[in-house]
């Protein structure tokens, strides 16, 4: 899909996806398990000059935040395939109002914080009420990983007639190779362009 020439920043919300401390941070779960990427961690930097300028034109920039639910001992509430693939995780990593949880420095605030249980931030939360209720028609996506919670809600957007922009050096995956192919997968239900292209795109308007 071609990027549009014009956007309505007052419609539109940039919105990223789990770049939060547990992932980010050195001292985050991923971090103290030794699991990152440069490219990952590059992704703030990357993405502030386009919440910074849609902020300036009267835009939003919500911020959806992976959460593990604090069980019974506090023990997380997470699904079996996951505890497979990440033994690491533990009693509080992820957990609401932890810094964990919390959107990386180099990106808070965000104006909304939408909890998330799975990949999609559309899935089970209040983000769509959020669109609705400021009359958001429009979001600019990025974050982690691109195969994962990214490709998972551009594709659930695009269910909810939800328009959308993926920054396509403003998320990324582990592999190079499976976040190029994801981006030519979802090329299909989404307008893609750089961060750079954004921040232009967003300048431009009136």
């Amino acid at each position: 899909m071609n990027t549009p020439k014009s956007i309505d920043p007052a419609k539109t919300a940039l919105l990223t996806i789990d770049l939060q401390n547990d992932f980010l941070h050195p001292e985050g779960a991923y971090g103290r398990a030794g699991q990152g990427a440069p490219a990952i961690a590059a992704l703030p930097a990357r993405v502030k000059p386009v919440a910074d300028i849609l902020r300036e034109k009267g835009g939003t920039f919500i911020s959806a935040q992976f959460t593990l639910v604090p069980g019974p001992g506090g023990e997380p509430l997470i699904a079996p395939h996951l505890k497979a693939l990440r033994p690491f995780l533990t009693k509080g990593d992820f957990a609401p109002g932890s810094f964990g949880h919390s959107l990386v420095d180099a990106l808070a605030p965000a104006d909304y914080t939408v909890e998330k249980v799975a990949y999609s931030a559309l899935y089970q939360t209040r983000l769509e009420y959020i669109l609705r209720a400021l009359g958001l028609d429009t979001l600019i996506i990025g974050g982690i990983v691109t195969n994962g919670g990214v490709a998972s809600t551009v594709r659930d957007a695009h269910l909810r007639n939800i328009e959308t922009i993926l920054l396509s050096d403003g998320c990324a995956a582990f592999d190079a190779k499976v976040h190029e192919a994801t981006l030519i997968s979802l090329g299909s239900v989404t307008h893609i362009t750089t961060c750079a292209g954004a921040t232009a795109l967003i300048g431009g308007a009136a």
